[in-house]
């Protein structure tokens, strides 16, 4: 693509290296037409520019296409950064909170775009995310999930959202599984039902879903298959009366 489109601007103008401030690093090979240059539209040979001189960025954090402005953030000296951290475009608001002390760029925790906030996430330790915990979107509030120390997810076990509470119960302590044993959705239940220890199973073996039974009846102490014997789904049968006859065969097997 870089070779074959034209070289334009951001308005649409074709790209004129005569009237380049930047025209003499051509000839140094600090710049090349269609492949690095400040002034075309492609994000991709912009970067390529700012990689190539960086020192050039301080002068681009004010320029009004925001492809120039956010990659000059990833290169521009970084007392010049916080006045980016209002700019209206997210992307170059991110690329200024990525370089910026925490202090900083902890109110962009209320970014207006969840995009800002989502990768702010990446930036937080655990007491700084917490208020996070409850944002409105529910991919903010899942990755945050996946984040914080698992002792602080007691938090978020009742969230709204199924996918969030199904990454609470694969992390959450295991002495608080069984908060969640009788969760509202099958998909959580049989996250909880994984991870408890076959003692605690017996909490769910009446789940209506045959999924989390089946889970239950393929780990539950062997004296209490005979409840699934006659379970109403063939499958949670099936792996009951299998684990029953495998312990038939053993006992049979035992020498007198």
């Amino acid at each position: 693509m870089d070779e074959i489109d034209e070289a334009r601007d951001w308005l649409g103008n074709e790209v004129d290296c005569a009237s380049c401030a930047h025209r003499e690093l051509a000839a140094a090979a600090g710049c090349r037409l269609k492949h690095a240059c400040v002034n075309d539209r492609y994000a991709r040979r912009i970067d390529r520019f700012f990689n190539w001189n960086p020192k050039l960025a301080n002068s681009y954090t004010k320029h009004p296409h925001f492809e120039v402005r956010a990659i000059a953030a990833k290169h521009a000296d970084v007392f010049l950064l916080p006045p980016l951290l209002d700019d209206p475009e997210e992307t170059v608001r991110w690329n200024a909170a990525r370089r910026l002390p925490k202090r900083l760029v902890l109110r962009l925790r209320n970014d207006p775009h969840r995009e800002v906030r989502i990768r702010i996430v990446s930036l937080l330790d655990d007491a700084e995310l917490m208020p996070m915990m409850t944002d409105e979107d529910y991919y903010v509030r899942l990755v945050v999930a996946r984040r914080v120390t698992p002792a602080l997810l007691l938090r978020m076990i009742c969230d709204a959202e199924v996918e969030v509470r199904r990454v609470v119960a694969r992390r959450i302590p295991p002495a608080w599984l069984l908060r969640m044993a009788s969760d509202p959705d099958a998909a959580v239940r049989l996250e909880i039902a994984q991870r408890l220890p076959p003692d605690l199973l017996s909490q769910l073996r009446h789940d209506p879903d045959w999924r989390v039974r089946y889970e239950v009846a393929s780990r539950i102490a062997i004296a209490q298959l005979p409840h699934f014997k006659d379970d109403r789904d063939a499958f949670v049968r099936e792996m009951a009366r299998s684990r029953l006859a495998g312990r038939d065969e053993q006992l049979r097997e035992v020498p007198l």
